[in-house]
């Protein structure tokens, strides 16, 4: 996708700004605590409205000029990456509050496909726009270092995952990961519906799809969740973290 984002997108009244970012998640990201009345004037200026994205649709493509990162409003989006063998591999899951098209920062093209893995709700904000508003407002460039840091965290913590973790200390791992992010985020973190399939999970963990299958069956056989088809209950959470414990020991 390289969507022209004058012509695709019409900005937000301040008055829209505020009401659709009083309720959301994603505040702040959107709204960083602190703005005067003028620098949310400046903001006003750079978030364009949001945009729906069906579920299996790319939100933007591998090669793609990078115009924009964009902020999940609601809904849950998988990135991947084709191999030179032409295998899709999944690289990330992101939900509402966190924030796609970073990969695309340094080379100005996306690196990954995003897709789209229920009906999704976007907030574009154009990049160049950022970087220029980032100079005139500190507390803009200071939170969006934050979720930079954030991201590389996160990427640190699937290699570690990759690189020394047996297969059932890895789905512990991305279970409680879901769990906290959820949680975070004002839902359950003890009930959820898996929005990715087996195999997806399997490309993100790097397990085989019998491998993820055969963990989830332990786990529930050791009373550790309950499995409904895509519906998951973490039924002993501390036992999971036990689990994924075991790898520094």
């Amino acid at each position: 996708m390289s969507a022209n984002l004058n012509t695709t997108h019409a900005r937000l009244d301040l008055g829209a700004l505020k009401t659709a970012c009083a309720a959301c998640n994603l505040r702040e990201i959107c709204l960083p605590a602190g703005l005067s009345p003028e620098e949310i004037d400046k903001l006003d200026h750079l978030v364009y409205v949001r945009r729906k994205i069906k579920r299996g649709d790319a939100l933007y493509r591998a090669g793609t000029t990078f115009e924009a990162i964009y902020a999940v409003r609601s809904g849950f989006f998988k990135t991947r990456v084709t191999t030179q063998d032409g295998r899709d591999q999944v690289t990330g899951f992101s939900m509402a509050g966190e924030i796609l098209g970073m990969d695309g920062i340094s080379h100005d093209e996306y690196t990954c496909d995003a897709i789209a893995l229920e009906d999704s709700e976007i907030c574009t904000i154009p990049y160049s726009q950022l970087e220029k508003l980032s100079i005139e407002v500190p507390s803009l460039q200071r939170h969006f270092h934050k979720v930079m840091s954030r991201e590389i965290v996160r990427e640190n913590g699937v290699m570690m995952l990759l690189g020394v973790m047996r297969a059932e200390e890895r789905l512990a791992a991305f279970l409680l990961n879901l769990s906290q992010r959820l949680s975070a985020r004002g839902y359950s973190p003890l009930e959820f519906n898996l929005r990715m399939t087996r195999e997806e999970i399997g490309s993100y963990l790097g397990m085989k799809l019998e491998t993820v299958s055969r963990s989830f069956s332990k786990f529930q056989a050791d009373g550790l969740i309950a499995v409904d088809q895509k519906y998951i209950r973490l039924q002993d959470i501390d036992g999971l973290r036990e689990i994924y414990a075991h790898h520094t020991r």
